[in-house]
């Protein structure tokens, strides 16, 4: 039983960089929003554009995130509930009530970091 759990520590150890990456790091952002009004996110909560909400690659559903555009110092804070982006070196796609927020929308991307709240 106890090289179950100093085997579990480990691995658990292991992982918890890779945490720490996925909640603070720097990329591009881009939004989505109206062609996907009313859909389910990942997470199963309907997609409503205007919320603050985003998706990640990896962060647990619920958790906080600021969004600070590099260009423009401007920040929102957002709440994970979907996955993604899919695309290319994308770090993280908002809302399009979020990324209005930092940027505006007609741009389409934004140089970004995040960091966990």
């Amino acid at each position: 039983m106890l090289r179950f759990i100093f085997s579990a520590s480990l691995a658990l150890g292991a992982l918890a960089p890779l945490a720490a990456e996925a909640a603070s790091s720097c990329g591009i952002a881009s939004w989505y929003g109206p062609g996907f009004h009313g859909n389910l996110t990942a997470s199963g909560e309907r997609f409503t554009p205007s919320k603050l909400t985003t998706a990640h690659p990896t962060l647990p559903f619920g958790t906080k995130v600021r969004v600070t555009n590099q260009a423009n110092g401007k920040s929102v804070v957002v709440r994970v509930n979907d996955r993604g982006p899919f695309y290319g070196s994308r770090i993280i796609d908002l809302s399009h009530g979020a990324f209005a927020q930092i940027a505006s929308t007609s741009q389409g991307l934004a140089d970004v970091c995040i960091s966990r709240v």
